[in-house]
């Protein structure tokens, strides 16, 4: 056997050489100054997918933004030629982007702007390019219309039932229902396979017992579309043969297979058999890949996921029952679409410079390689003498301005391709340094440590150090410069302080920064901690004296069994070391004091041993109110807090329980203690908030359950600086003390709430009107009365505080009221007498109320001509508008007095008198017609018309003529009798009296001349009756003839006294 050693020219090892000592691209920072100023070509920075499905019932959306300097315009090209966006209305491109916007909402068709898109960005140094964007739209369609037979089969043989789905874009997602949307319950003898069909490895009985529907539910429009039924019929026999496996879906022995790498395979095995046979997965020559495989479908199908070529091979399938097995082989093959090596990136070089672009690619096949230039062939740009192309890679050699371009590779085969962009700029700036200027570094002595200076320039420049402006250059030694600007010190030596310098430099120009070094001294604790042993309920200290630099502020903490101890009340942290009061079995174990700086830190440890009391004395001690605390310490002094630190007294056998912090101040109530906050008895030390210009002093008061220790000796006292406030009084009101003012009145600012000196309160008021004006004035007590103000009127009302330092926000407005006065009359009072039994009063609130109405007062007394009964009284609320009076006969009466209330007192009163019993419904509003003249003198005349029909009746009578019986009766109903007068009437003792020239019997009964007429004859309707307002209506008429009175129905003339009762 020959072989084959492969070999390399010399022109190609030279030319591999070369490569390897290309000058290194420049990297630009991300300082986003830098970028903004430096020229750009044109960067793809978002893009839509390759494959671009889209719902018809949206806008469509193509992506493509870009970034560069200048801003980079954009232009698209449609199944590769020129898209003219500004010739299509539904077609737009967003502002400062390059993304396609297709609107619909005026009609037209998706389907119209399908095709393949690819999108441009250019700039004055380049052109890059979006992948090419196949845009397609979801399409759902309809199944199509067929018959379904019914289907008969043998119970125990195999059958697939076959769904056919109409092609979706993108496919649709299958699954099997019955008519009435019930699933299709699948096991390892009744399953889905891939393709969508429903397979049966044997039919039984119960398969029969419903029908069977494909179902297909599409993406986009979240639709569901189903197949006509399958209805199956199975024909039983005696017994059901049992017989081995056969493959139903893949046919026959083998089958193959190819996938592309990255994606996941499915194989999929599906066999008949009585019994339903079992699946088992197999790979020839090896296992299955191990981390990437999963059974599916009760193991019908095996999934591998992300295949590699690895992946490539034969695997079989083997379905087995009791009466066999079979297997099947599918040979898979792997392939490829391109996929990267080395991506090309942007190169930034400095005129003269040497570069390169490298484009690696692998697939299967293997993919060719393709380079353009600002989105055109490289063949068909103009030549370049410091461009060489060599199959994957493009070389630049002594590049100069106006290179710049942005190149394309596109590496593809059957399977795909790649497109990446990869601009070549070619820069000449000056030296930067980007670090901050005048940096200040502090290190620890002898500790490494390292000074930056980041730099930035085109061509890349030259950097150098120097210390106290000495010439020569740092590196070597106890220094280090490195390429990116560091310089590093291997151990930090107080000699070593000092200002150091970096300098960039290039052809172009300097940049020069400054770096201060300090050396600071090592902290360290001088005296730690050591272990105790110590009884139960002593004291015992722990030290932690520390030495460290003067210019670094030190912290020093404690651990307690490597966890942070909380400080609790029977605690004491000091500068060099701990305390601990009253010392208990949970207080033994390790304790680390951890002694730190900003630079560095130092930690030391010891053990505390706590020997335990007997139980029995424990009980035996008596228990007392705590000691009062001492040592109080005002800490961390700010100006709205401070740390009050104390140290707890002895509890007396009773644990602490809580801790009452109480200030006192100077200005306001000096002398006074108030309570300003509450802590468990678990803690010793608690910031305060504070408020301003306030002069504090604090004590503390322990608190067990026997009782309240005295208080601690106060602490010295802590000024907090003046604010202008911060709120305004509360509780802001304003009320009428008389009838020409308003009192405004506020709960004024406390001593913590004025912040400030000479505290004041201005006042604002103004009627509560839009067109009113304010009025204002300046006071320091919490009132302020206004004078001569209208009677209760509305006012709007401000209280704002101030102080030196300022005002406090804009107050809230209240209402308030003028004084108050009594009120006017109510507008009316009506009364109204529905029946013997019951008067209703109805009134209207008065029209001047002069302030809030605080009720009603009604003063009412019968009447009964000169008698008058005893006067009652009664009181309605302010809303009360009607009462209904009970009558205690139906005879008298009523006067009444109604008066409105508010708080200043009872108002003007308005009299009503009930009418009289005759009388219609009385108001107010009803004017006395007795009082009119017109009235008297028709009475008058009346009065004279009766009095000559009682002289011609009496000389009729005396002639022996007849009369009427009604003027008899008249004569009784005389308005002016007193019975009338007083709205009562005798109806028994008037029927008696004799009438004049009558003569009576010795019984005292009236004897009759001339007629034995009965007065019933002569009346209309026998007895009399009363009206609604109980006076009464019955009337004596002259009896007629029926027919007369039929005949003529005004041949009677009313009596005169019923028509002055009807006047009336």
């Amino acid at each position: 056997m020959v072989l084959h050693r492969p070999h390399l020219t010399c022109a190609g090892i030279a030319f591999a050489l070369y490569l390897h000592h290309l000058v290194s691209a420049i990297e630009v920072p991300l300082d986003s100054n830098i970028q903004s100023e430096l020229p750009q070509p044109p960067t793809i920075t978002k893009q839509s997918v390759k494959d671009y499905i889209v719902d018809p019932r949206d806008n469509i959306f193509i992506e493509c933004e870009a970034k560069g300097n200048p801003v980079p315009t954009f232009s698209w090209t449609r199944n590769g030629k020129f898209f003219n966006v500004a010739k299509d209305p539904k077609v737009s491109m967003r502002r400062r982007s390059g993304t396609l916007v297709i609107d619909f909402h005026s009609g037209g068709r998706p389907e119209d702007y399908e095709g393949e898109y690819q999108c441009f960005a250019r700039n004055d140094y380049g052109t890059a390019l979006s992948s090419k964007i196949h845009l397609q739209v979801s399409k759902s369609p309809l199944w199509p219309k067929e018959k379904v037979d019914v289907i008969e089969v043998d119970e125990g043989a195999p059958l697939s039932l076959q769904c056919n789905p109409p092609p979706g874009l993108p496919s649709p997602v299958i699954f099997w229902m019955s008519s009435s949307m019930e699933p299709i319950h699948q096991d390892k003898r009744v399953s889905q396979g891939q393709n969508g069909d429903l397979y049966f490895s044997n039919v039984m009985l119960q398969d029969a017992q419903t029908d069977y529907s494909c179902n297909a539910r599409f993406h986009f429009t979240h639709t569901i579309q189903q197949k006509n039924p399958y209805t199956l019929k199975v024909k039983t026999t005696r017994g059901v043969t049992e017989t081995t496996p056969s493959f139903m879906y893949p046919y026959g022995t083998s089958s193959s297979q190819m996938v592309l790498r990255g994606v996941d395979l499915l194989l999929e095995c599906i066999a008949s058999g009585v019994p339903a046979p079992d699946i088992m997965w197999y790979k020839k020559g090896g296992e299955l890949p191990a981390g990437k495989t999963k059974l599916e479908n009760f193991n019908k199908a095996l999934r591998i996921s992300n295949v590699s070529e690895e992946d490539s091979g034969e695997y079989f399938c083997l379905a087995s029952n009791k009466m066999g097995s079979i297997r099947h082989t599918i040979s898979v093959r792997v392939k490829a679409a391109p996929y990267w090596l080395d991506e090309p990136q942007n190169l930034i070089l400095a005129p003269g410079e040497d570069g390169r672009l490298v484009c690696r690619a692998n697939g299967n096949p293997k993919p060719t390689i393709q380079w353009l230039v600002n989105g055109e062939p490289i063949e068909a740009s103009p030549p370049n003498p410091s461009r060489e192309v060599a199959g994957d890679t493009i070389v630049f050699r002594d590049t100069q301005i106006g290179s710049s371009a942005v190149y394309q590779c596109n590496a593809s085969n059957e399977h795909g391709y790649l497109l990446a962009n990869a601009f070549v700029s070619v820069l000449d700036v000056p030296p930067r340094i980007l670090a901050p200027r005048n940096q200040l570094i502090k290190v620890i002595q002898y500790n490494r440590t390292r000074l930056d200076c980041p730099f930035f320039g085109s061509p890349i420049p030259t950097l150098r150090w120097f210390k106290n402006g000495q010439g020569n250059t740092l590196d070597g030694g106890n220094y280090k410069a490195h390429e990116n600007g560091s310089l590093e010190m291997n151990m930090a030596r107080k000699e070593d302080q000092g200002i150091y310098t970096c300098v960039a430099t290039n052809i172009l120009g300097k940049a020069e920064a400054q770096v201060r070094l300090e050396v600071k001294d090592p902290t360290r604790i001088v005296r730690g901690p050591e272990d105790q042993v110590v009884k139960r309920g002593s004291m015992p200290r722990l030290h932690c004296r520390v030495k460290h630099d003067p210019t670094l502020k030190l912290t020093v903490t404690w651990l307690k069994d490597d966890a942070p101890l909380y400080i609790g009340n029977r605690m004491k942290k000091e500068d060099d070391g701990l305390t601990i009061y009253g010392v208990a079995e949970k207080d033994q174990g390790d304790y680390t004091c951890v002694a730190s700086t900003e630079l560095d830190k130092d930690s030391a440890k010891a053990y505390l041993t706590v020997l335990a009391v007997p139980a029995n004395r424990l009980r035996d001690l008596p228990k007392e109110r705590p000691d009062r605390p001492r040592d109080l310490e005002l800490t961390d002094l700010a100006e709205r807090s401070v740390r009050l630190t104390w140290i707890p007294g002895d509890d007396n056998n009773s644990p602490i329980t809580d801790y009452i912090v109480q200030f006192e101040e100077d200005r306001f109530q000096p002398g006074t203690w108030h309570n300003h906050s509450r802590y468990p008895g678990s803690v010793n030390s608690a910031v305060l908030s504070l408020s301003p210009y306030v002069n504090y002093q604090f004590r503390v008061i322990a608190v067990n359950d026997v009782g309240s220790s005295l208080p601690s000796v106060p602490s010295e006292r802590y000024q907090t600086n003046g604010a202008r406030p911060e709120i305004n009084p509360t509780g802001v009101q304003g009320a009428g003390t008389q009838k020409n003012n308003m009192e405004i009145t506020w709960t004024p600012l406390n001593a913590t709430q004025a912040y400030g000196p000479n505290l004041r309160y201005i006042v604002r008021w103004r009627r509560r009107d839009a067109r009113g004006s304010w009025y204002n004035e300046t006071v320091k007590t919490p009132r302020h009365v206004v004078w001569n103000t209208p009677i209760y009127v509305p006012y709007e009302i401000k209280v704002q505080a101030e102080n030196d330092f300022g005002r406090a926000p804009e107050p809230d407005t209240v209402i308030g009221y003028s004084g108050e006065d009594l009120p006017s009359s109510p507008r009316y009072l009506r009364i109204r007498q529905p029946n013997l039994e019951s008067i209703n009063l109805e009134w209207d609130h008065p029209e001047h109320p002069n302030g809030v109405l605080t009720g009603y007062n009604l003063r009412y007394q019968a009447f009964n001509g000169s008698k008058t009964g005893r006067t009652l009284v009664e009181n309605f609320s302010p809303n009360q508008t009607r009462f209904t009076l009970q009558r205690t006969d139906p005879i008298s009466r009523y006067r009444f007095f109604l008066r409105a209330r508010t708080q200043v007192g009872d108002g003007e009163t308005i009299v009503e008198e009930s009418p009289a019993l005759l009388n219609e419904a009385y108001t107010k509003n009803h004017v006395d017609i007795a009082t009119q003249g017109w009235f008297i003198g028709l009475m008058c005349a009346i009065a004279l018309l009766v009095l000559i029909l009682l002289i011609v009746c009496f000389i009729k009578r005396s002639r022996g003529g007849k009369y009427p019986v009604r003027d008899n009766k008249d004569e009784h109903l005389n308005p002016e009798d007193k019975n009338v007068e007083d709205g009562s009437f005798d109806y028994s003792d008037e029927d008696n009296k004799p009438l004049p020239n009558s003569q009576t019997s010795l019984d005292g009964t009236i004897k009759q001349q001339e007629s034995d007429d009965s007065l019933v004859d002569y009346g209309e309707g026998g007895e009399g009756q009363f009206n609604e307002d109980g006076s009464f209506i019955g009337q004596y008429t002259v009896k007629k003839d029926k027919e007369e009175t039929e005949g003529n129905e005004s041949s009677e003339a009313t009596s005169p006294v019923n028509a002055i009762y009807s006047l009336a």
